[in-house]
């Protein structure tokens, strides 16, 4: 897999960047699952500030769902967007125009080149087999990074986890991979709940990551990477609901693709070889309890991202049934957004969350909610579910990756 976008290289280009031409943010491709979620109006205790420092981000990337501005960096009250890049001019001065950055680079290696001490970190919304390689430069170049999903792309790309798990640990900067379902209310509320003692060991896990794409007509993206996809290279949805919720790992997994009738996933369909539109993976947990986690492109008739959970003093369905006496300190309900951040309710609400969490481990040295461990459990247990399933299921082994504990 030819991974260069070296060919797309072009000069940096200066923007006039004023306040004044900031706006609204445009999907390239319309609507899009995930971005068409009511807003969560409810919020528990007041954000407060935490610094008056500014962390100085470039935003890479602008493509089919405009990532690049949906998560608020433009918005928040310690973050100055300094940068946009693209491989696309037009594109790129957009990010530029709703963003306000001041500069525009037409690729994220040379935003990352030549920005120098301009900038602190940086926000990668690029196509999934750029993520990992992209993180590495960023990251050893010293800027802290933020990252869309996933966070490594495939088998091809497994030395990759080692070398971007070795390469956060190595640099000691802040690693975050914007996991959406890390922030999602229900998400939000489990991982406290858990943190608190509320659920003890959990037993059991399910995460649902179902997305239907109409036969011939696949979401678009860069080089048509989406096409014919895996769906086990795209687990983090499904498999948040647990690492999100615990921050352990997966151990072993055991995996079941089933033929599908589209034709981007059958023989010759794509550049991958999957045969499989719907992959159900079975993992054991690193508490010894199992996890059936679901990833699927064309199952009609349903698309969303749910999870429940199950643990031996209480559970998660919609909402929590157990000892409430164990969770009366817990909070479970997300804290306000900072002034001029709005709930746009992407993902569930998440976006500007993930914003918030990442400029505070920065700030205050921290983790982030979903660091390096995190971000490679979700993302490479998935990896080997893709593996088992195309060796008829047989159970694999899977890496564990760990850092010193959460914040």
């Amino acid at each position: 897999m030819t991974l260069t976008r070296r060919g797309f290289f072009g000069g940096s280009i200066a923007v006039a960047a004023t306040s004044g031409l900031k706006g609204a943010v445009p999907s390239p491709a319309g609507k899009l699952q995930g971005f068409d979620e009511s807003p969560d109006a409810k919020t528990g205790d007041p954000w407060e500030p935490f610094s008056d420092k500014k962390v100085r981000v470039g935003i890479a990337g602008y493509g089919v769902c405009a990532f690049g501005a949906t998560f608020s960096f433009q918005d928040h009250p310690n973050v100055e967007v300094v940068a946009a890049a693209d491989l696309f001019k037009d594109r790129a001065e957009m990010l530029a125009k709703v963003t306000g950055a001041k500069r525009i680079y037409l690729s994220c290696e040379e935003m990352v080149d030549k920005e120098g001490k301009n900038m602190d970190a940086v926000f990668i919304t690029t196509d999934a087999p750029s993520h990992a390689r992209l993180s590495i430069q960023a990251l050893n170049r010293g800027y802290h990074v933020a990252v869309a999903v996933p966070a490594v792309f495939g088998e091809d790309q497994l030395a990759l986890a080692e070398e971007l798990f070795a390469t956060v640990k190595k640099t000691g900067l802040v690693y975050a991979l914007f996991e959406t379902t890390a922030f999602r209310p229900q998400c939000f509320a489990m991982r406290n709940i858990y943190k608190a003692g509320g659920f003890g060991d959990m037993v059991y896990t399910e995460g649902e990551y179902f997305h239907f794409s109409p036969p011939g007509k696949p979401i678009d993206s860069y080089k048509g990477w989406r096409i014919g996809l895996p769906p086990q290279y795209y687990p983090t949805h499904s498999n948040g609901f647990y690492t999100c919720v615990t921050h352990k790992a997966f151990t072993e997994v055991t995996c079941i693709g089933k033929p599908s009738i589209q034709p981007a996933y059958q023989p010759g369909g794509n550049r991958y070889k999957n045969p499989y539109g719907s992959e159900i993976a079975l993992f054991k947990t690193e508490e010894g309890g199992s996890a059936r986690m679901a990833v699927a492109w064309d199952l009609k008739g349903y698309s969303g991202e749910v999870g429940r959970c199950y643990g031996q003093l209480g559970c998660f369905r919609e909402r929590y049934v157990g000892d409430n006496r164990l969770i009366k300190d817990a909070k479970l309900i997300r804290t306000a957004l900072p002034p001029g951040v709005e709930n746009n309710g992407h993902h569930g609400g998440s976006h500007p969350y993930l914003t918030d969490d990442f400029i505070r481990a920065i700030l205050l040295k921290r983790n982030p909610c979903v660091d390096v461990a995190t971000a490679l459990n979700t993302t490479v247990s998935g990896i080997y579910a893709h593996m088992s399933a195309m060796k008829g299921g047989e159970t694999l082994k899977i890496p564990v990756y760990k850092l010193l504990p959460i914040n």
